[in-house]
């Protein structure tokens, strides 16, 4: 389905379709089909038609892998240039906008990623409006395609939620088009629901799509529908959001600022929560999972591949298409290293923080706090867990993607003799340069089939993955009845893959959370998952309240490098860093609250 969902564009009034270009001809770039002069009426009398307007609901879906800021740019996994409106919110500065922004260059707005309060509502009065008219025309469908193509509005509407509720707690609940000509100001005016009623909302909708059985359990590459809605992500979102509800910052009776409305929290302590997280969770696993239509990947460094797209690990995806301007990825651009062969290829961004490096485990499974690991910090590469060298680019990697001509070696030391510094990839300690700053680059997601460039990558953007679900079924479980059999096998699974040994036998409740802590923060590296974990956790503010740090290797001879390489870890210094508590939501803009006296401002603001 990557043409039908990726090429469509509102153009003016009306809508066309696009499809794959097949050379630079304009004539054939569009289809032949016109269909611009679509009107309400024709809109609705055919399912081609229709398809055409739910097409540009899924358009709605943030191309992610072109946001100039990912949410990892707002947690402890990276270090950041600067000017980023991320540095800003690292500094502890968050304010209410005026009126709805994503501004990433200085803002301080906080965390976006493809969402305002502007554009969320024009996703969900999209996903009403479909609704509400293939209902109306109900006659012209047949009954397998009108309740097909409701729960996949449906998953999206509960989708869209999910994305920005997650992002801002209790939101106003809409379910039909607003209508000023014949609605009254307390019909449009709608308030802010609670937390509860907001997570409620969610949760079942994507029930009632689960328990529809009207979508496919997965889609394949080969499938013409290939990136629309399915059962399995509809249960993957369903599993997550209770997961998130159920973690501490919501599932209390103090929040962490005062919160009289209850958007930000549930207002209670409820066990059950990680219990009905973990048996969703365990749904997904012992109905669709285990290999019966998804598993874990076996080339975990591939999974992101175009050719291996919909693998079967992948569960829920937003397609992109490489080389069609505002439809391709130019996540390369933005990150890994700075200098390849010599040539100017990124701006440098990507730098992972040597706390996450330290997460990565020995080759034989063990920490590299523990003392029997065999871990030389003077030799902090040797012999590291696979996952390592698949993530990270350190000092002295062999770099090689599929694009490039030959290999090249990576250097991030400090070479005093080399003439013009500023054209390798030297740590820039200060962030002068686009350099990176920490000593590290990432290499996972980037697409070894295409060199960076604008829209030059089509690797899809991957919101859900199997792997999640077995952490988020391991994490919940183990909260809700200990470290249980089922805990140690989803766990070991993901360990396995990673020619890791399992984890020890006997582990207590706390070393086990330690312990799937550990292997999520791992797995998911660079998935924008580490923000929300951060968050959910009630952990931003201990890990976004203290400096984080950089690997800097320097000679002990500087002069002509005949000394040795020291390894030196250094805490990061272009800025003080802060956290305030108000910063684990988001603010809603001014002109929101002016409008409409029933949204009230999150705690803090």
């Amino acid at each position: 389905m990557k043409a039908a969902i990726n090429y469509f564009k509102i153009l003016g009034a009306g809508l066309l379709m696009l499809v794959l270009p097949v050379s630079c001809d304009t004539d054939e770039f569009l289809e032949n089909a016109n269909k611009a002069n679509l009107t309400d009426k024709t809109q609705w009398e055919s399912e081609t038609n229709a398809d055409v307007f739910l097409n540009d609901v899924y358009s709605e879906l943030p191309n992610k892998l072109n946001q100039t800021e990912t949410l990892d740019y707002f947690s402890d996994d990276y270090n950041i240039s600067h000017y980023y409106t991320a540095s800003n919110w690292r500094q502890g500065v968050t304010q209410i906008p005026s009126s709805s922004t994503d501004n990433p260059w200085g803002g301080t707005q906080g965390p976006t990623y493809g969402y305002t309060w502007q554009n969320f509502f024009v996703k969900i009065r999209k996903c009403n409006t479909f609704i509400q008219k293939l209902t109306e025309n109900k006659a012209n469908f047949s009954e397998a395609y009108f309740n097909k193509r409701i729960d996949e509005a449906k998953f999206l509407r509960a989708f869209f939620y999910s994305e920005f509720f997650v992002q801002v707690g209790g939101l106003p609940v809409i379910t039909v088009p607003l209508d000023r000509n014949t609605m009254s100001p307390e019909e449009l005016l709608q308030p802010r629901k609670t937390f509860q009623e907001t997570f409620d909302f969610i949760v079942n909708e994507l029930d009632q799509v689960v328990k529809g059985e009207h979508l496919a359990v997965k889609y394949n590459l080969s499938d013409k529908d290939a990136g629309r809605a399915t059962l399995g992500a509809a249960l993957a979102v369903k599993g997550w959001i209770e997961l998130f509800g159920a973690s501490p910052l919501f599932n209390t009776a103090t929040p962490y600022l005062p919160d009289a409305g209850k958007f930000v929290h549930f207002g209670n302590v409820d066990a059950s929560r990680w219990a009905k997280a973990a048996a969703t969770n365990k749904q997904f696993i012992d109905k669709y999972g285990n290999g019966q239509r998804y598993n874990l990947f076996g080339d975990l460094k591939n999974i992101f591949r175009a050719s291996n797209e919909y693998n079967p690990e992948v569960i829920w995806d937003r397609q992109v298409v490489a080389n069609v301007g505002g439809m391709g990825s130019s996540y390369e651009q933005r990150g890994g290293p700075t200098y390849v062969l010599g040539e100017y290829r990124s701006w440098g961004n990507y730098n992972p923080t040597q706390e996450l490096v330290d997460e990565f485990a020995m080759a034989n499974g063990k920490v590299i706090t523990d003392p029997t690991s065999g871990y030389n910090p003077q030799k902090p590469y040797a012999n590291r867990e696979k996952r390592f060298y698949d993530a990270i680019v350190h000092d002295g990697a062999i770099y090689k993607q599929d694009w490039m001509p030959r290999a090249d070696t990576i250097y991030t030391r400090i070479d005093a003799t080399y003439p013009n510094p500023d054209r390798t990839n030297q740590i820039d300690l200060v962030g002068k340069t686009d350099v990176g700053d920490s000593g590290y680059y990432q290499k996972k997601r980037l697409n070894p089939d295409a060199a960076p460039g604008a829209d030059a990558s089509g690797q899809n953007y991957i919101f859900f993955r199997y792997a999640e679900i077995l952490l988020n079924f391991a994490e919940a479980q183990n909260e809700a009845s200990g470290p249980d059999a089922s805990v140690y096998d989803a766990i070991n699974k993901l360990r396995a893959r990673s020619e890791l040994p399992a984890l020890a036998a006997g582990l207590s409740k706390d070393a086990m959370r330690a312990a799937i802590a550990r292997e999520r923060r791992v797995e998911l590296c660079f998935e924008d998952k580490r923000f929300l974990d951060n968050k959910r956790l009630a952990t931003a503010a201990t890990v976004m309240n203290k400096p984080r740090h950089n690997m800097v290797i320097r000679n002990s001879v500087p002069a002509n490098n005949s000394g040795v390489w020291v390894y030196t870890i250094e805490e990061e210094k272009k800025y003080k860093v802060k956290f305030e508590p108000k910063q684990y939501m988001s603010p809603i803009p001014q002109n929101v609250l002016d409008q409409n006296p029933g949204i009230k401002q999150n705690p803090g603001y």
